[in-house]
């Protein structure tokens, strides 16, 4: 009960200061757009087609609005909905442990697959109702009608940057702080009730991991989708209103509902899991099985809802496209995503050797705990980035900025069993937390230990598909956001361009600086408390008196609300600065560079962070002969493994995961305000 009460009562707060920034921002878009023709309501010659007219500037600006509200209206229902039954689902998994871990692990996975579909059906339902809506007023004029829909992406996203900057600083004090004090000073287990930092540290998992990273893959979602849209609307597709090969986007996702259902039907109905040793392979046959299901449901689609050649819009010219070029790119996304996945978990988990030599070097002491680790992190980027350039290359090859869009939303095309396999770790992880604050017997923690070791892992591969994700939505925003402002070429070798690609390479690090600072202050805030409780009431150790939980509680929830806005501010302002003073060139700069640093770092961060976390696991389960040399809890191995997973809590559930949304986030704002900064932007190079 206490985490579901912290969570809701934590979200209500966070939302509200969201809420504030939502209605202000949404004016702001209108000002922006609606001052690009000075607010008139006359009809305008298009973009791309100047003998037509257009809606006037005046209706961009308010259907964007209008869709920048609803995309963030459904981020924040999509994240708070998957919190709430996260914390309804986790006591139960934990009475279902009692019968045994196959009942326990159905109980976990299904509530995972509740969310991944409410959240995967939830956007598409709400992009597919805006766009007829949009239709009665726009009629003919598509290029404008899919301009306005690109706010729903940037609504989504502009939400899931607060969930998961807030979320995760609130998660990760909470964490630090109980284990700093609960396992190295004082020796007591993990989500022990006489820790006063538990409860923050549970209600942390549904806040960061489950509402964030929700929100987080809405964003994506919304924004590949948006992306897609934006170039076909001025493509073939677009200029004869072929609706159904317009919506050739949405088709994927809704096939890949499809998929995902009957690919969970194997975790759970066909397959009975009866040993800890089978949860594994069980998750990971997910992304097997969704993957090949979704290439055929890939085809499906390409041959029945496209013509067997039309015309991409490509910088300027069109592009004649056969629909198995098209069919190549979206799978080309899909199969990208499954290797990220695949090589995120060889890095993370601990069944193989990278994470192995990590918790081995903890013999030595935690420095070359941390040395090792960070050298797996910076590793686990080289497979990952091959897999994006690859697609990139590929899927531009055949259908220029749309191929890529595309490739983006065939990786999230099984959207809802990645969700299902992400959200399962929290649950599970809570499960533990509920058994050993409820002097469970031991048997059920170990099964419900078992439960969150595989969590751990899946769940940083769903980091990993969020991350190769949001590189290709954001190349493809990036490649709107070119063609909608007019800019024939970028040049790398023009001044303009290059301080943008080297301030926008610098931005990610800024980011993390904020975020991993926000982290340790309140972590040192969250650790006084804890020693402070120890220290000052009477009886706590032994038992006989409870501890203050509330306290704990207010400081994370303080904490991320006070920290979560400056990180938000720089992501969400740097656009609008960069493209008002600088222009459209500067700002292409700076988004190429966010991309390609950011993608780097984010990958090394969370992978590190992961690999940190199952190498204190590996020690603690002691299931190889290896592992018991380290062990066993409170060893000095152990306590430097603890040190490790410390120091990569941080990396792996703030900075990391926010990075995905500061790239795509950049990329869509830029989008939806490129007519503003075509027409207006570049004050400062306008004055010399």
């Amino acid at each position: 009960m206490a985490p579901r009460k912290g969570a809701t009562s934590f979200l209500f707060t966070e939302y509200q200061y969201v809420g504030i920034f939502m209605v202000a921002f949404a004016i702001l878009i209108f000002l922006f757009l609606g001052s690009v023709e000075g607010f008139s309501t006359k009809s305008q010659s298009c973009t791309y087609d100047k003998e037509k007219l257009c809606k006037p500037a005046l209706a961009t600006a308010i259907f964007s609005t209008v869709s920048f509200l609803l995309g963030a209206v459904t981020s924040v229902i999509s994240g708070f909905l998957g919190m709430k039954i996260a914390t309804y689902a986790n006591a139960r998994t934990t009475l279902e442990a009692r019968k045994g871990v196959g009942k326990a692990f159905i109980t976990a996975f299904r509530s995972g697959a509740v969310m991944g579909f409410l959240l995967a059906a939830n956007g598409l339902l709400v992009l597919y109702i805006a766009i007829n809506l949009f239709k009665l007023y726009y009629g003919d004029d598509w290029e404008g009608l899919f301009e306005a829909i690109t706010g729903y992406g940037l609504g989504g996203s502009s939400m899931a940057l607060f969930g998961r900057v807030g979320g995760g600083i609130y998660t990760k004090a909470a964490d630090v702080g109980a284990d700093l004090v609960g396992k190295v000073e004082r020796n007591i287990p993990e989500d022990d009730p006489r820790n006063p930092a538990v409860i923050a540290d549970n209600v942390g998992d549904n806040v960061g991991d489950i509402a964030g990273m929700g929100s987080d893959l809405f964003g994506s979602y919304a924004e590949s989708s948006c992306a897609a849209l934006v170039v076909a609307s001025i493509s073939s597709f677009g200029i004869s209103h072929d609706f159904t090969a317009m919506c050739y986007p949405l088709l994927i996702s809704s096939m890949g509902i499809l998929v995902c259902l009957i690919t969970t039907l194997f975790a759970t109905d066909f397959f009975e899991i009866k040993a800890v040793k089978e949860i594994e392979p069980a998750l990971k046959k997910q992304l097997i099985i969704s993957t090949i299901l979704m290439t055929v449901g890939i085809a499906i689609v390409t041959w029945t809802c496209l013509p067997s050649s039309f015309t991409i819009f490509n910088f300027g010219t069109q592009k004649v496209v056969k629909n198995w070029q098209l069919f190549l790119c979206v799978c080309v996304g899909l199969w990208a995503g499954l290797i990220i996945g695949f090589v995120t978990e060889y890095y993370t988990s601990n069944a193989y050797s990278p994470v192995q030599d990590v918790a081995d070097s903890c013999r030595t002491g935690a420095a070359t705990n941390v040395i090792f680790g960070l050298a797996l992190g910076y590793k686990s980027v080289i497979i990952p980035i091959f897999a994006i350039a690859i697609s990139i290359f590929v899927s531009f090859t055949f259908a220029a900025m749309y191929g890529i869009a595309v490739a983006a939303l065939g990786m999230l095309s099984t959207i809802a069993t990645g969700l299902a396999i992400d959200a399962y770790g929290p649950i599970s992880d809570n499960a533990g937390g509920i058994a050993e604050m409820a002097g469970m017997s031991h048997r059920i923690r170990e099964r419900t230990d078992a439960l969150d070791a595989a969590g751990n892992t899946t769940a940083a591969i769903g980091k990993g598909f969020a991350i190769g994700s949001a590189a290709l939505v954001s190349l493809a925003l990036f490649g709107a956001f070119v063609s909608r402002a007019a800019i024939s070429k970028v040049d790398v070798l023009t001044p303009k361009v290059f301080i943008g690609l080297i301030v926008g390479a610098m931005l990610p690090y800024w980011f993390s600086a904020m975020t991993m600072k926000s982290v340790g202050s309140a972590a040192l805030k969250m650790v006084e408390e804890v020693r402070r409780q120890f220290n000052t009431i009477p009886g706590l150790m032994e038992g006989h008196a409870k501890p203050d939980y509330a306290t704990c509680v207010k400081i994370s929830t303080d904490a991320s609300i006070k920290e979560m806005i400056p990180p938000g501010a720089l992501v969400m302002l740097t656009p609008l600065i960069v493209g008002t003073f600088f222009g459209v060139e500067t700002l292409s700069g700076v988004l190429a560079g966010s991309l390609v640093s950011g993608v780097q770092i984010a990958i090394s961060a969370s992978n590190t962070g992961g690999a940190w976390d199952n190498a204190k696991k590996y020690i603690e389960a002691g299931a190889s002969e290896h592992a018991r040399t380290l062990g066993p809890k409170g060893s000095d191995p152990h306590k430097a493994a603890v040190i490790g997973d410390t120091i990569g809590d941080p990396l792996k559930d703030t900075s990391g995961p926010s990075l995905n949304i500061l790239i795509k986030l950049m990329a869509v704002e830029s989008l939806v305000f490129a007519p503003f900064f075509a027409t207006h932007g570049g004050l400062l190079f306008k004055i010399f």
